[in-house]
């Protein structure tokens, strides 16, 4: 089976390219970078079909302007990873191009000669055939931004919560700073027990930290009834965990080891780390020293931190990585890594293992936002995590990651705006865990959902003429759909009535879809080898017809050898000699 670009692609595409182009002449295009079989006979590669749908009329040309601006419009940005191979090469063209004209040419004007323009696009060709099919977990990517963006506005006109204070450089944080990102799949401790859970796997680590929520608040000195930390999400949890990270390592090694993954989770997007920031936390740390000694003294700390007694050493790594530092687009990238089970959706490697991945939303879910973790959960239903510096990143399962941004907090610790926006998130669209029940009444919005007229036109048309479904078929036809669609063995929609004898849908595809008739599969046969051979003689006589007509004949419709009486739709006829 393979993917029929719906109306709205084809509309957005037909927009964006300002060609005179038939719908049916762009589905082709599109359903041939999907095709193999629609590829080989026309003899063109992939390469070949995205520079036809870009070709400057009258040209040997092809605009890379418009392609840019058709990979934005399905929500892929010009510094993604993977069309960095594709980027690179066309401004090295474009540079030499510059020198040559002494001219330089705004983006939105590039263009190519064909076999420079095939070249740029093999190099990120399996993402630019996905963007133009629209094979992306939002298809409608422009409404779903919009609408994000319409949040945005209004929750920035929250002025409620405050800026934390018991840290001198958040303390001088602006409480207007607001940002939002986010990243689809196509809390920086949620990383750390990912990072341990992956390396030592989750039986050793939940040896040492429980998976509860505690009910206290999150720098309480208390433990659980096992005398561990509750979970990884509290201060004597997430303290614990660093204690986890290759502790058979110097300092430095373990550091440069987590800064690594974490650039690895982030797609290599930035990633630093805030020297002033961590002279602020260790000289901060009182409540934090003292939750480390009370743990000692509960033999909660693994061996090799009992052994060498630095637990002050412990502490200064735990602050170092409380002073790690990201934007907003890089904690996007690593929320939306959780959210595609540990791979990240923009180099495609493997960050976090699977088992990992799912133990971290689990805890996200149940202990991520402070002491209203419970409440988020009900109202909200996502995972996500949340941190002093008003930083918050929220997890859309198979879907994308979102990162949000703003200093002032609720009276629980949590960003105010980002907390409002997403509620407001949740309530335009059905992503709440429990969104999917059956007999749901909610009129949310499913952004993922595809329009019903696409997927009707991802059937293959040969499942519908093996079906006999003749209404089915004509439906197709009149959504533009061509028939002469082949499927692996090249038999088309003809070869298949023409075999079970289905004399309608036979003169359907003949007299009105107007399909090739002497078109051979890959065994050499045509529909009328088919109808003899299974015997069907009204239809073989109809076939032999139709294969004898002249050219000229052939743009008209055959009449029939009966009338046919069941086709409903009014088509001039003649009569054959």
């Amino acid at each position: 089976m393979y993917k029929v670009p719906s109306e709205r692609t084809l509309e957005t595409l037909s927009e964006i390219l300002e060609k005179k182009m038939s719908t049916k002449t762009l589905s082709k295009s599109l359903r041939g970078l999907s095709n193999p079989y629609e590829r080989e006979e026309s003899s063109a590669s992939s390469e070949d079909m995205v520079y036809n749908l870009f070709k400057i009329p009258g040209k040997e040309e092809a605009s890379f302007g418009k392609l840019l601006t058709v990979l934005k419009s399905f929500g892929l940005r010009e510094d993604d990873p993977r069309l960095r191979p594709m980027m690179e090469r066309v401004r090295e063209l474009e540079n030499i191009a510059e020198q040559q004209s002494s001219e330089a040419t705004d983006q939105k004007h590039w263009k190519l000669e064909k076999e420079d323009f095939k070249d740029c696009v093999g190099l990120s060709l399996d993402i630019v055939c996905r963007a133009l099919q629209n094979d992306l977990v939002i298809p409608r990517w422009s409404p779903f931004v919009e609408d994000l963006r319409k949040m945005y506005r209004e929750c920035a006109a929250i002025e409620e919560g405050q800026v934390a204070t018991y840290i001198p450089q958040l303390a001088r944080q602006s409480p207007k700073l607001w940002g939002v990102s986010l990243c689809t799949v196509d809390g920086q401790r949620a990383f750390n027990y990912a990072i341990v859970a992956s390396d030592l796997g989750a039986d050793v680590v939940h040896s040492y930290v429980g998976q509860e929520p505690s009910g206290r608040l999150f720098n309480e000195i208390c433990l659980d009834s096992k005398h561990k930390p509750h979970n990884p999400m509290v201060n004597s949890g997430a303290i614990i965990i660093t204690s986890l990270i290759k502790n058979k390592l110097n300092m430095a090694d373990r550091f440069d080891f987590v800064l690594q993954e974490y650039r690895k989770i982030a797609g290599n997007e930035y990633i630093g780390f805030d020297n002033a920031t961590f002279l602020s936390e260790r000289a901060s740390a009182d409540r934090n020293y003292a939750l480390a000694y009370y743990m000692k003294e509960n033999k909660c700390f693994p061996p090799e931190v009992i052994k060498s007694e630095s637990l002050t050493d412990e502490l200064d790594f735990y602050f170092q990585l409380c002073s790690i530092e990201a934007n907003c687009e890089s904690l996007s990238v690593m929320a939306a890594t959780l959210a595609n089970g540990g791979v990240c959706p923009i180099t495609n490697e493997t960050c976090i293992n699977p088992n990992p991945c799912r133990d971290v939303l689990s805890l996200m879910y149940s202990c991520g936002m402070y002491d209203a973790s419970g409440q988020f959960s009900f109202s909200v239903g996502l995972p996500a995590k949340s941190g002093v510096s008003g930083a918050m990143i929220v997890v859309v399962p198979n879907v994308l990651g979102l990162c949000l941004f703003s200093p002032p907090l609720d009276k629980l610790g949590n960003s105010f705006r980002g907390v409002s926006l997403c509620k407001k998130l949740i309530s335009r669209f059905n992503f709440h865990n429990y969104d999917c029940l059956v007999h749901s009444t909610s009129n949310k919005i499913d952004p993922r959902r595809r329009d019903i007229r696409e997927r009707d036109r991802i059937v293959p048309v040969f499942h519908v003429a093996r079906a006999g479904d003749l209404a089915a078929l004509r439906r197709l036809y009149m959504q533009g759909e061509d028939l002469n669609l082949a499927d692996y063995d090249k038999r088309t929609a003809l070869h298949i009535a023409a075999a079970e004898g289905f004399e309608p849908m036979v003169k359907f595809l003949v007299n009105v879809a107007k399909v090739d008739v002497v078109v051979l599969d890959r065994w050499n046969r045509t529909p009328l080898d088919e109808a003899r051979f299974f015997q069907h003689d009204r239809v073989a006589r109809f076939l032999e017809k139709a294969v004898g007509r002249s050219d000229l004949e052939r743009r008209l419709s055959v009449s029939s050898v009966d009338s046919n009486e069941s086709d409903g739709l009014q088509r001039p006829t003649f009569g054959l000699k």
